[in-house]
């Protein structure tokens, strides 16, 4: 391993000077993604800025009756929360379905946002890789991309995001708040990550040098009735195949309002719009969810050995409105 240095932070504005005074430094929440890169030689950073300690732990109620969440609250947190439970279940969901018990006790908000693809070929130094080394090829293509994208990809990337947290944050219309030197910004996740393009190894939209300080939940009635469902090859702690994000508000058999997000599909969390315009006003039926599902899909772009992620795509759809129907008639 590179040797590098580290330093401990307790202020938003001294951690995010050291990173403008030291490009070649990374911020360090809980280490459960960014350490296993460097043990591997794919990050290098010359300097870990622990964050940890900063003054962004808390969950609290907006005035408006969303959820402001600090980028330093820990998975097992957020998902404990009594307010995260009752107003966006979808999310303690799927933050309960993304790790093992020890990482949600260590991963942290910011970094969840933040994690890298797990393509195979990302994480090994010795295959070439354009998210990794830009121009080098994209060896998935041609070679193992089962679980690689099927929505927003290009001739240059087909990983995945493999964030369950983000696809619930999507589906809810979160924003992402961040501190640079010239002062804070915010981004909606639906423009935080970049398309691919043929710029894979630019993956989102913060400035150079900024820290994330938290994300907000606008209010969202309908996320009460909400659903997190993912698809693994094993039971155990392992990443998704496919997994959405859903929430449903049906009135006298027809769909008032409905929100959908993918994830493991594409390089980002994906929001099914497309699907939602189908549904909403629309019956609250199987055969309709099913035809919502399509339409989404009919942009989809298989590898030969991934199509299988749009018969899976369109089951879980069809699956959890169901039950959600079904729930909100109780």
């Amino acid at each position: 391993m590179r040797e590098f240095g580290y330093q401990r932070v307790f202020d938003v504005s001294g951690a995010v000077a050291l990173l403008d005074a030291d490009p070649e430094a990374r911020f360090l929440g809980g280490g459960t993604n960014l350490v296993d890169l460097m043990k591997t030689g794919v990050e290098r950073p010359a300097r870990l800025i622990d964050v940890r300690e900063l003054p962004l732990g808390r969950i609290e109620s907006t005035p408006d009756g969303g959820l402001r969440i600090g980028a330093t609250v820990t998975n097992s947190e957020l998902a404990a929360d009594p307010e995260v439970r009752r107003r966006y279940p979808a999310l303690a969901q799927a933050v309960l379905a993304g790790a093992s018990g020890q990482l949600r006790n260590m991963a942290t908000v910011g970094g969840n946002l933040l994690q890298r693809t797990r393509c195979a070929y990302f994480a090994d130094t010795a295959q070439p890789c354009n998210k990794r080394a830009p121009g080098s090829g994209c060896p998935a293509i041609e070679g193992e991309h089962h679980n690689h994208a099927i929505l927003g990809a290009s001739a240059h990337c087909v990983a995945t995001h493999p964030s369950d947290m983000g696809v619930a944050l999507a589906a809810f219309d979160a924003s992402v708040s961040y501190e640079t030197a010239d002062g804070p910004g915010e981004l909606p996740l639906a423009e935080f990550y970049l398309p691919v393009g043929d710029t894979p190894h630019l993956e989102t939209a913060l400035p150079a040098g900024a820290l994330i300080t938290g994300v907000t939940l606008p209010p969202a009635p309908v996320a009460a009735v909400s659903r997190y469902r993912k698809v693994r090859e094993r039971a155990s702690y392992a990443f998704a195949i496919g997994s959405i994000a859903a929430a449903l508000d049906v009135e006298e058999g027809a769909v008032r309002e409905v929100r959908l997000a993918f994830g493991a599909v594409a390089s980002r969390p994906w929001r099914a719009r497309t699907a939602e315009q189908a549904l909403t006003g629309g019956p609250a039926t199987a055969d309709a969810f099913a035809a919502a599902a399509d339409a989404e899909l009919a942009a989809a772009e298989p590898l030969p050995h991934n199509g299988y992620k749009v018969t899976l795509m369109r089951n879980l759809v069809v699956a959890v409105l169901t039950e959600l129907t079904q729930e909100a008639a109780r």
